[in-house]
């Protein structure tokens, strides 16, 4: 625990170092250039899949439960009065959204990079961008998956329910929401990880890569928790913002959410030095070892043992000793 509490630490304080706090603020801008027509283009497909409206319903009650309620509303406000059917419009919506990704993935990128202290040259200009455009639907897959779940969930849960009966019906309702927080958590979890692992120059297993996956899921979800209800309590936010206070508040969430996804980012690297160290301690004491092994010292002793173990122990001989002894005699 203390060791996990030192790499922590040493996680924020590169952090700082390596300028995490303004490329938060980069990413955060892409991110709210990305965020409405996204929105825009997802309600508008969900929409055809349920017009009834059941779908954005749903939509809703999830972002209720981590989104900032001025954020949530004005989400609400931008769907209900956005009912687009020009294909033109969501052409343009659904490029803006993938331009504005690609921003996000670069900049993110360029932290992972600060993080495991590469060069600036680790990337072509085109490599850059072309892992950075592949990154998008890598991390839309899984988001993809969670949506899908959102939509239908309220059917699979009125279905489970039925066919549950009434005496087993809180269980079920229990079991069945705790399987949607935990299929959140585990598509934050998959996301994280698939950007750390190809985000950076120096790729490592996925194993490698969980904890900062792992600690930047667990942080976020407290974290804009927190972040609502300082909000929703704190009435000098939108008195000193005004109408701008749902964008702003949109703004620093999406600000929080970029900087618990570099330090992340940093705990992996930090935890990337200490094992190259450690390694590199290894083999510093390996070579050691192996010269003390071969050294002149080591190999004297040896021709000298076995020359003993010829003569019985005793020691040999040699000419001159032959002689000297001859004309003592």
């Amino acid at each position: 625990m203390r060791r996990l509490f030192l790499k922590l630490r040493s996680a924020v304080v590169h952090a700082l170092a390596h300028d995490v706090i303004n490329t938060a603020k980069a990413a955060a801008y892409s991110s709210m250039l990305m965020l409405f027509p996204a929105l825009l283009v997802v309600t508008t497909l969900m929409a055809q899949v349920q017009p009834s409206g059941t779908a954005l319903g749903e939509l809703r009650s999830t972002f209720e439960q981590f989104l900032p309620p001025d954020t949530l509303d004005l989400l609400q406000s931008y769907l209900m009065s956005r009912h687009v059917h020009s294909f033109q419009v969501i052409l343009s919506a659904t490029s803006l959204s993938i331009f504005a990704a690609l921003g996000v993935m670069l900049t993110l990128m360029e932290g992972f990079r600060r993080a495991y202290r590469l060069p600036s040259e680790a990337w072509s200009f085109w490599a850059q961008r072309a892992r950075a455009l592949l990154l998008v639907p890598m991390v839309l897959l899984p988001l993809a998956v969670a949506t899908m779940v959102i939509v239908f969930g309220r059917q699979i849960e009125t279905w489970m329910i039925e066919a549950a009966g009434h005496d087993l019906r809180h269980i079920v309702l229990f079991f069945w929401r705790m399987a949607r927080w935990s299929i959140a958590i585990a598509t934050s979890v998959t996301v994280l990880t698939a950007l750390y692992h190809f985000g950076a120059r120096r790729k490592e297993h996925w194993a490698r890569v969980i904890p900062g996956a792992l600690a930047g899921t667990l942080v976020w979800f407290p974290a804009t928790l927190a972040f609502g209800w300082y909000v929703t309590r704190d009435e000098n936010y939108s008195r000193f913002y005004g109408s701008f206070a749902a964008g702003i508040a949109t703004l620093v969430w999406l600000y929080l959410t970029a900087f618990i996804v570099l330090l992340g980012a940093e705990l992996n690297g930090a935890l990337y030095w200490d094992r190259h160290e450690q390694t590199a301690a290894r083999e510093a004491a390996r070579a050691i070892a192996g010269r003390v092994e071969t050294g002149p010292l080591r190999g004297a002793g040896r021709r000298g043992a076995a020359a003993l173990d010829n003569t019985g122990g005793l020691a040999p001989v040699t000419p001159s000793k032959q002689a000297s002894g001859s004309m003592q005699r």
